[in-house]
């Protein structure tokens, strides 16, 4: 006989064996040892969750000749027969290709048939939700109020698509992920019986990559053993026949980040590239340890959810604290929205590395308020060191001049209204000599005169007004006019109300600089 494959190999036999549903394992334990045994069932989940396999243990049960304590005993005439698929009793009926009306009425004509043996058919519909409506509908009678010796069994991962009428006939039990404690524990039974050599790290890593999915744990673990055969199986190794990554990497792809350092990101990525790692698994697998990061930044109490090493949490700690808050859930949206691009795409090292690149030069992110707050913090940083920002709208990392001797200012004469006027008329002359960001900020400036001989900045809106009002940016203003013009100026920064235009609140005067303005008493 040929090869199996582990997952085939291992399906439980017996409720016992089903492993991280015991909730649902006890409550059909109970119908079948007490009799009260319901016409319709829906299992729901999602998949490698134990549904179908739950639902031919069922079925065995309740035809078993000697159940025990609502287990199939697995050695009378009717488990050997359905464990085999020989059994006319248990009907598998795949609904994702045979999802059209006339499968449905077939079903009807058989169920008016009795068993030839046994005391119950059992129809398992695999897939349930890939039926069409006219194929609901011809089942809904049916499973309304079938024979007495029917029971239907409907497994899906997409209970929603399911009717209600459907819904309100059936026995729901929702199969939810296993845990990765659960996951290794069947792993390692299976390892020994199997005579394999694996670390337990390596079963570890298998777990996670499963995500509560224990058969696609166990065809993780036939993967990687079939490509190291008599050989130990080492975490190094799973990652490797995975194309997945470590988490150092991860750390090391972080910091450079963190630097915005492009060079060392695209020669990080490259040596990945090189490796073979598989560019969709590294999105989705650093996508969650921002996730990681996340958690952490959210409460010291981490440990058991993260299910990490001591040292690897030490290292998670630190670098959750090198990140804002908002910046982390900037890069986890980023990195989510990467994940379902790569899967569809045909040339995913250059979205990867165009992400990268956007995420260390947040100016090339446009229109949206996270990237914008981005690279205000990143000149505020700069700012901060000591550091000048270039007029390419890049940072420039040169260390800052020795602070010149503060002389004395001369006292200046206070301005008047022609004096607003002057400023106005060469106010873009005025801001070319501005600091980058603040520059691009007054371009969609307009001026008007406010009380007192003031000279009013209004913004299209709250984010350039919230900026621009900065007591740092509004000295930077003054100081400016006040080398044109040689006179001191008090301004105001407003902000255009949302809904309305400029003209129904301000005048905007530099609609007037060029002309005479008459005042009349």
């Amino acid at each position: 006989m040929g090869y199996t494959a582990l997952y085939r190999k291992f399906r439980p036999d017996t409720f016992q064996d089903v492993k991280g549903q015991d909730a649902i394992v006890r409550t059909l334990k109970n119908q079948i040892t007490t009799g009260r045994i319901g016409h319709a069932y829906l299992f729901c989940g999602t998949r490698g969750t134990g549904k179908t396999t739950a639902a031919k243990i069922f079925a065995k049960a309740v035809n078993c000749e000697h159940p025990a304590e609502g287990s199939p005993c697995g050695v009378c005439e009717m488990c050997q027969s359905i464990s085999a698929g020989t059994s006319m009793n248990v009907i598998e009926f795949d609904a994702a290709s045979n999802n059209g009306v006339d499968s449905i009425r077939g079903i009807r004509e058989e169920v008016s048939y009795r068993p030839a043996e046994g005391r119950y058919k059992v129809y398992i519909i695999d897939e349930a939700h890939m039926l069409s409506g006219a194929a609901f509908n011809a089942l809904l009678k049916t499973l309304e109020e079938p024979p007495e010796y029917v029971i239907f069994i409907l497994a899906t991962t997409e209970a929603h698509k399911i009717p209600v009428t459907i819904l309100s006939r059936c026995q729901r039990y929702d199969f939810k992920r296993i845990s990765v404690d659960t996951i290794c524990t069947r792993l390692n039974e299976l390892i020994s019986r199997e005579g394999m050599d694996v670390e337990e790290k390596a079963v570890r890593y298998i777990a996670r990559a499963a995500d509560g999915a224990l058969r696609d744990a166990l065809s993780l673990l036939d993967q990687c053993a079939a490509f190291y055969i008599g050989e130990r199986l080492t975490y190094d190794r799973v990652l490797e026949v995975l194309g997945a990554v470590d988490t150092d990497v991860f750390s090391k792809l972080f910091r450079e980040l963190l630097a915005q350092d492009v060079r060392e990101v695209i020669a990080t990525l490259d040596e990945l590239v090189m490796q073979g790692r598989e560019l969709s698994q590294l999105s989705e697998d650093f996508t969650w340890y921002l996730r990681n990061l996340l958690l952490l930044q959210c409460s010291d109490d981490m440990e058991e959810v993260l299910d990490i090493s001591t040292e690897n949490l030490q290292q998670l700690k630190e670098e959750a604290g090198m990140i804002e808050t908002e910046e982390l859930i900037r890069f986890i949206r980023i990195f989510s929205e990467l994940t379902g691009k790569l899967k569809f795409s045909t040339q995913k090292r250059v979205l990867l590395e165009v992400t990268f690149i956007k995420l260390c030069r947040p100016q090339m992110e446009a229109g949206r308020n996270d990237a914008l707050l981005a690279r205000i913090r990143a000149l505020e940083t700069a700012v901060e060191k000591g550091m000048d920002a270039v007029s390419s709208g890049q940072i420039s990392y040169a260390a800052a001049p020795e602070p010149a001797e503060e002389k004395p200012k001369p006292q200046l004469t206070r301005a008047l209204s022609e004096d607003v006027r002057a400023a106005a008329k060469n106010f873009r002359s005025i801001t070319e000599n501005a600091s980058v960001m603040l520059k691009q900020y007054l371009k969609k400036a307009r001026l008007s005169a406010g009380e007192n001989d003031r000279l009013q900045i209004v913004l299209p809106d709250e984010m350039s007004a919230r900026f621009v009002a900065k007591q740092e940016h509004k000295d930077e203003i003054t100081h400016l006019i006040e080398e044109k013009t040689g006179k001191t100026m008090e301004i105001d920064v407003r902000q255009v109300e949302e809904g309305r235009h400029f003209e129904d609140q301000f005048v905007d005067i530099e609609k007037y600089v060029n002309m005479d303005i008459i005042v009349e008493d």
